[in-house]
């Protein structure tokens, strides 16, 4: 039996999340927690997280994930989702500014009040940017498989993904400016959505992750 393992660090809404993998994952068990040695061993891995990066980052290493992270991103097809996306980069502009896992190239940058847009008749932007938003598919990818271009997901954040590759690009959003919605490198596909509260569009990325063996 397929597994794959939810990394639960205190922060996120697992549940959710360990729910939807259950009900698109037909005989994969889904196991939530972080025990290195069952994360290391499952066939897949979901790196998800709300809340701020600082507490993230504090609470990744005092349970001694971040490289465990680290291993996995080097090894099996691993999901990061929101926090966990950011998380994945050098360096994020929050909390003062805080030192991430450095797996991909990058920064992650807070939205600002005003808009990006100087031809928009917006005169500014709600942060956080909340609800429901377009993907643009900018490559052609396992995960994306079933879903149609610019389908629409769920997204709660204040800060973005300023990746420094624009080949891990793998998808973008338009807030005021684009910004990068998914990323993807090798046998890692990261999306700053909510997949698990997205419908039909998010239940089909997931079920396409159970599937993917890395290789793209």
């Amino acid at each position: 039996m397929a597994t794959v393992a939810i990394i639960d660090y205190g922060m996120g809404n697992l549940h959710s999340i360990a729910k939807a993998l259950e009900y698109v994952g037909g005989d994969t068990r889904v196991w939530v927690g972080h025990d290195p040695k069952t994360i290391l061993r499952a066939d897949r891995v979901v790196f998800p997280g709300v809340g701020g990066i600082g507490h993230c980052m504090d609470e990744l290493r005092r349970l001694e994930l971040d490289a465990v992270i680290v291993e996995v991103a080097a090894t099996k097809p691993l999901l990061g989702v929101c926090l966990g996306l950011q998380a994945l980069l050098e360096f994020s502009e929050e909390n003062s500014g805080t030192s991430c896992l450095s797996i991909l190239p990058g920064k992650v940058r807070r939205f600002p009040s005003a808009s990006l847009d100087r031809l928009s008749s917006e005169t500014s932007l709600k942060v956080p940017h909340m609800g429901w938003n377009q993907v643009h598919q900018e490559a052609t990818h396992p995960l994306w498989k079933n879903i149609p271009q610019d389908s629409r997901f769920y997204f709660v954040h204040s800060y973005y993904a300023d990746p420094a590759n624009p080949e891990n690009q793998a998808g973008t959003t338009f807030y005021g400016a684009g910004f990068a919605a998914a990323l993807a490198k090798d046998n890692i596909f990261a999306v700053q959505c909510h997949p698990e509260k997205s419908q039909q569009s998010g239940l089909t990325l997931l079920s396409n992750f159970l599937e993917w063996d890395g290789q793209v």
